[in-house]
């Protein structure tokens, strides 16, 4: 059973027909007390970054008690805002973040002149870097949809594990043990994103 976190701030409803589409079962889960009796976890999250931790902060959600989930070696897994919010702050606002993770979230910035637009908008390519359990090591071709004005930094490059392109590379995942985070939206994704919601409903 995946516990989908609904803190009022996320496309919760996708989240969970995308789970189901790839065989999955899913609740919602509205207080930490739900946490107990799941599996696994995902933390969507659409918006701005103090909004978010304002909001699972008011629902309990603190980084201790996603800290402890962690501890019980239970997959987490945060999708855009949400894989933002597993960092430790971010230049979009001044609360901390949950700090699950070294990485800090900065927004794209481009050299005089550049055609490109930030939100980072649409679908890209996104290239696999190292093993891990969601997103295979492939020289076919991976697209993913990201809307996203800020991007994710991690403190030790080996965090990542997909890179895309925009303007330059940046961090499209990472991985920090069983807590995973990727920034673009796999429940708008396609045959992609149902890819890498199957692989993260067979972890084990």
């Amino acid at each position: 059973m995946i516990g989908v976190i609904d803190y009022g701030v996320g496309n919760n409803a996708s989240v969970h027909r995308m789970i189901q589409r790839v065989g999955g079962s899913s609740i919602s889960v509205t207080n930490p007390d739900m946490l107990s009796s799941v599996d696994k976890v995902i933390l969507p999250g659409v918006g701005h970054f103090d909004a978010g931790m304002s909001e699972l902060v008011r629902h309990g959600f603190h980084d201790g008690v996603l800290e402890q989930l962690t501890h019980r070696q239970r997959p987490l897994l945060g999708i855009c805002l949400g894989m933002q919010l597993l960092c430790h702050s971010s230049e979009e606002g001044s609360r901390p973040g949950l700090g699950l993770v070294n990485a800090h979230v900065v927004k794209f910035r481009f050299e005089a002149g550049s055609t490109l637009k930030v939100p980072h908008m649409g679908w890209n390519t996104i290239g696999a870097v190292r093993d891990n359990p969601l997103l295979p090591i492939s020289h076919d071709e991976q697209r993913f949809y990201f809307v996203h004005s800020y991007k994710v930094v991690p403190g030790d490059p080996q965090l990542t594990i997909a890179h895309a392109d925009y303007g330059g590379e940046f961090c499209a995942a990472f991985q920090k043990k069983n807590v995973f985070g990727v920034q673009f939206h796999p429940e708008k994704s396609h045959r992609f994103g149902m890819d890498l919601m199957r692989r993260f409903v067979e972890l084990t």
